[in-house]
């Protein structure tokens, strides 16, 4: 297989003296090990922003070790005090309302993602919750249960749009009359009375203007694809319709300033998602941006006039393009301040001032502050200080070649003290990090797993297989029905390249990762058993089948693309491949040492998918480590529960793949760690002897 690394090591290669080069970086010392809380415990200041109106300084910090809210007066930040008093889960993200003083956050409970939409009064410190509704009562006015499990099933609600132009008002979704559908309603910040606004009809998407005018909605199409909708007088309209191919490449984000253009991502009689405007009056479609090698991946929109004044592309590397005079200016200067992948976070009304950060492999996340008329940025805040000492290693971005011809776009990064040129001075215990989705992707930046492991001697690789969003609709839909087909291939490709290019130790290789991750981890340890030495699965299905037919209820309008794309449970050959590509069903193929991580609300995989797995390798005594976390769901949001999590996989991977461990010492402490079955680590227990 092929590979093309970054444009550094070619250079490096071309130019004499390298051979001394490499001498010096082989001779790195082994950096120290770093404390496991500073990769897996809170920020210091994260999501830092300031009010549209210019009068706040904000960002989520912790109060007693759990995330808040914070806030200042902008002529004063280093004053900020929690406007917030979670003292359990902690606040995931917030925004601001154009409200003056008015934040707005969502909580759930135990990581169920049944969200409550809340309202904060930054002056007063008044938290109101402004969907307080706890049961969806039936037709018979009892509420309603799940069921699978026989409990109350409780409304889920989501913002659905904050506009300048209606300051006092927000658009919520919340399934408070039907699981399944996510009525629109309309909230007064002032009153917090709900108005409602649309009955949903299992769309997929609804989208409002700028004056909260219903305009569009899409729908799935059981026959594949997409039908696109037209609001009008009060009824729905067909518009056009999206082919299955298209299906995840297609989507409506707003309008421009007079509401006459919406704003559309689109990859119909085309490959790479392009970035279009749609005038509803007339149809005709413009467009605004587009790419050769990768979807349009972000954008610039102007603060008070919509317009989109810059777009970026990401292949290997993420990289903007200007679309006005003035967008060019600014990126131009912002290009040449600091090294990383550009994010612009916030734009104050007036345009004046810009949060941003630049993601950089070796730097943890830091804001600066851009004053437009001034052309000046500044250094605001580091989010975690302490990794200003610490010795970071480096990420290099590489194409690997599929056994079919196929460019897999992937990140490796080395340990320092192995580290020669993007390659390793000796083959070494590798970890295949894979990524969730499996409709995401893995970018070049800081990446804290990739650190913590390289940190403890690990070689890291994650690798965009097909399916992986970003790359273009065929990238997407070659993966469909190869769930443990060529999808897992792909990794395998990707190991045999590392292995082939003296990487990775090919006797010390183990995959890990999380959701799609998880089961991508099942699947290597049950249908390519030879291929890696252990496997970490953090929620993974096990089996495709249950996995389908408890799909949370507001997403029954998205089960169609999973049927689409992983298999049909309702017919006898979508049950036969769903059956075949569940690694439950091929356990006996378990030889090596697996660990589970699960939490009990997990809303999309539930918790049946751990046990069902873990019950048949007990009953097989093929041994196994299960770790189990009561307060959470789809991943784990608690830093108690991250830390304890990871002090037990880097045991885990010491043990069976032979890196540098830390002991896990305090790292259990507050944390609601249950350890159901410890079969493949030694003297594992926690403090309290679970």
């Amino acid at each position: 297989m092929k590979t093309t690394t970054s444009l550094f090591i070619l250079i490096c290669f071309l130019i004499f003296g390298c051979a001394e080069k490499e001498k010096e970086m082989t001779e790195v010392k082994v950096p120290d090990l770093v404390d496991r809380e500073l990769f897996f415990g809170n920020p210091d200041k994260i999501q830092v922003r300031i009010s549209p109106d210019g009068k706040y300084f904000s960002y989520r910090a912790p109060v007693n070790n759990v995330m808040n809210i914070w806030v200042a007066p902008i002529e004063n930040p280093e004053s900020a005090q929690p406007i917030t008093n979670d003292t359990l889960r902690g606040i995931q993200a917030y925004q601001w309302s154009y409200k003056s003083g008015n934040i707005l956050y969502a909580q759930d409970k135990g990581g169920d993602e049944n969200w409550h939409v809340h309202l904060v009064d930054v002056e007063s410190k008044t938290d109101t919750d402004l969907t307080p509704q706890e049961e969806i009562i039936g037709a018979d006015g009892k509420p309603i249960t799940d069921p699978n499990t026989g409990q109350i099933v409780r409304p889920r609600a989501d913002i659905l749009s904050v506009s300048r132009e209606n300051p006092e008002e927000i658009l919520i979704q919340i399934n408070n009359s039907d699981p399944s559908n996510m009525d629109v309603y309309k909230v007064d910040l002032n009153t917090h009375k709900m108005k409602l606004v649309l009955k949903d009809e299992s769309f997929l998407q609804i989208l409002p203007d700028n004056l909260y005018n219903i305009r569009l909605a899409t729908r799935t199409n059981p026959a594949g694809g997409q039908i696109v909708y037209k609001y009008n007088n009060g009824k729905w309209e067909e518009y056009f319709r999206v082919p299955q191919e298209d299906m995840l490449t297609f989507g409506f984000f707003g309008f421009d300033k007079n509401n006459q253009n919406a704003y559309m991502i689109d990859s119909r009689d085309r490959d790479k998602a392009a970035l279009y405007t749609l005038n509803l009056e007339t149809d005709e479609k413009k467009v605004i941006a587009e790419n050769e090698k990768s979807d349009i991946a972000d954008i610039l929109v102007h603060p008070t006039t919509y317009e989109v004044e810059a777009y970026a592309t990401n292949y290997l590397r993420k990289e903007w393009v200007p679309l006005t005079k003035e967008a060019k200016g600014n990126l131009d200067y912002l290009s040449t301040f600091k090294e990383g992948e550009l994010t612009v976070h916030f734009r104050s009304t007036d345009n004046n001032t810009w949060i941003l950060s630049y993601d950089s492999p070796q730097e943890y996340l830091k804001y600066y502050k851009y004053d437009l008329q001034a052309k000046k940025a500044e250094f605001l805040v580091a989010s975690k200080p302490e990794f200003d000492d610490v010795p970071l290693a480096n990420m290099y971005p590489v194409e690997i070649e599929s056994r079919d011809g196929y460019k897999l776009v992937s990140y490796l990064t080395i340990p320092r003290e192995l580290d020669v040129n993007g390659r390793t001075s000796k083959p070494a215990p590798t970890v295949l990090l894979v990524h969730g989705g499996p409709w995401g992707r893995d970018n070049f930046g800081f990446n804290g797993l990739h650190q913590w492991l390289a940190n403890r001697g690990y070689v890291v690789l994650s690798t965009n297989f097909r399916g992986s969003i970003g790359f273009g609709k065929k990238f997407i839909n070659i993966a469909a029905k190869e769930w443990a087909g060529k999808m897992h291939d792909d990794l395998i490709d990707a190991v045999d390249w590392m292995v082939e290019e003296k990487i990775a130790d090919k006797e010390n290789v183990a995959i890990m990762g999380g959701s799609y991750g998880g089961y991508a981890t099942l699947v290597g340890l049950t249908y390519t058993p030879d291929v890696f030495a252990c496997g970490v699965d953090i929620v993974g299905p096990s089996n495709l089948t249950t996995l389908l037919n408890t799909i949370p209820p507001y997403w029954k309008s998205f089960r169609d693309v999973f049927v689409q794309h992983i298999g049909d449970p309702d017919t006898e050959e979508g049950l036969a491949l769903l059956e075949e590509r569940s690694p439950l069903n091929r356990v006996d193929s378990i030889i090596k040492p697996l660990l589970i991580g699960q939490g009990a609300n997990d809303p999309r995989v539930k918790q049946a998918e751990a046990d069902q797995i873990v019950k048949a390798m007990n009953e097989k005594q093929i041994p196994v480590t299960y770790v189990l976390y009561p307060d959470e769901g789809h991943g784990f949001a608690r830093p108690e529960n991250n830390l304890s999590f990871f002090a037990v996989s880097e045991a885990f991977l010491a043990q069976h793949i032979g890196g540098r461990y830390q002991d896990i010492g305090d790292d259990f402490e507050g944390s609601s760690i249950q350890i159901i079955d410890s079969g493949n680590l030694n003297s594992l227990k926690t403090p309290e002897g679970k």
